[in-house]
């Protein structure tokens, strides 16, 4: 089945291992093809852009959705997500079902479970930062 995509002006999209960037007007795109990894700019994470342990995982879990060989971001992966569960305990619901999708080849569906932990860390610190009165760590 096919996927259609609408980019915005200037918008940019991986798909395969090919970074797509859209030109100054809308675009609309019919990709067929199975089993290429297809990610919009706004899904996209860099180095740069991952400064919590959250994202961290989610670049991982990135990185190996769009490698041709994701075993080799495993080891990188389940030492992040060690870390975050020795932290904090109770976000390994989340990182169990992460595991799983992971561990069953669907890796589409680990960068959205890994979403969800990027938001469960979000409220976490926010809760943290109400509860001490700090409001900037909140930001």
């Amino acid at each position: 089945m096919a996927l259609k995509v609408e980019l915005r002006p200037h918008e940019r999209i991986i798909v395969g291992n090919c970074v797509i960037t859209n030109t100054d007007q809308r675009a609309r795109l019919l990709i067929d093809g199975e089993n290429v990894p297809i990610l919009r700019e706004r899904d996209i994470l860099t180095p740069e852009t991952a400064d919590t342990p959250a994202k961290l995982v989610y670049l991982a879990v990135q990185l190996m959705y769009i490698s041709p060989d994701p075993q080799t971001q495993h080891g990188t992966y389940f030492n992040l997500v060690r870390d975050i569960v020795t932290a904090v305990p109770s976000s390994w619901p989340i990182i169990e079902n992460i595991n799983n999708h992971i561990l069953n080849g669907d890796l589409y569906r680990a960068l959205k479970e890994a979403r969800k932990l990027i938001a469960y860390e979000e409220k976490l610190r926010t809760h943290l930062a109400t509860q001490t009165g700090d409001v900037s760590s909140a930001a």
